[in-house]
C-alpha cells in the first residue's frame, strides 16, 4: 500500500467503522482486521476484513466440508447466494464452506461495513443449523444416540430434535 493512497484511507475508515458499530475486532496487520460476530446458532463467526490495493476483501468460515448429501448442501448454497448482499458462499479447496466478498475501496463507509457484517452474521448464523442438518444428519443422529445411551445431556442438540424420531 502506498502512503496516502486509497487503501490507507479505506483502512482508516474501516478501523473507525468497527469502533463505531461496536463490534469486537483485532488489528492483525496493516489493513487487516479479524472481526468476531456473536451469534445464536453459532456461538461466534470470525470474519476477516482485509484492505487490498483495489478492494476490501471479506471472508468468514461457516462450516467444514459436509460428510453427506454434498449435492443438496451445494444446491442450498447456490440458491442462497441469490439472496445475499455483498458476500456469497464459496467452497475452499477441501470443500469447507466460507462467505466471501469484495467491496470497492470507495464504498468503504461505516454504513456499508455494518451492512456487510450484518449480512455475514445473518447468513453464517442463520444458515448454520440448516447446513448441519443437510450435511451432517447421520453424525448428529449418532451423537444423539451415544449421549442418550450414556445419560449425557442432549440440550445442544435440541435444534435437531426432528431428526431423532
Amino acid at each position: 500500500m502506498t502512503p496516502g493512497g486509497e487503501p490507507e484511507r479505506a483502512a482508516a475508515v474501516l478501523a473507525h467503522a468497527l469502533t463505531q458499530i461496536e463490534v469486537e475486532h483485532e488489528v492483525r496487520g496493516q489493513g487487516q482486521f479479524l472481526v468476531t460476530l456473536p451469534g445464536t446458532n453459532r456461538l461466534r463467526t470470525h470474519c476477516w476484513l482485509v484492505v487490498r490495493a483495489q478492494a476490501l476483501f471479506v471472508q468468514a468460515f461457516v462450516c467444514r466440508r459436509p460428510d453427506e448429501a454434498q449435492d443438496v448442501v451445494h444446491r442450498f448454497l447456490l440458491q442462497r447466494n441469490a439472496r445475499l448482499y455483498g458476500v456469497h458462499y464459496m467452497l475452499d479447496r477441501v470443500g469447507d464452506i466460507h462467505l466471501v466478498g469484495r467491496l470497492p475501496l470507495q464504498a468503504v463507509t461505516t454504513e456499508e461495513v455494518d451492512r456487510v457484517l450484518g449480512q455475514v452474521l445473518e447468513a453464517a448464523d442463520g444458515d448454520f443449523t440448516t447446513l448441519l442438518e443437510l450435511g451432517f444428519a447421520s453424525s448428529i443422529r449418532r451423537e444423539y444416540a451415544w449421549r442418550t445411551e450414556r445419560g449425557e445431556s442432549v440440550a445442544n442438540l435440541q435444534a435437531f430434535e426432528h431428526l431423532f424420531t
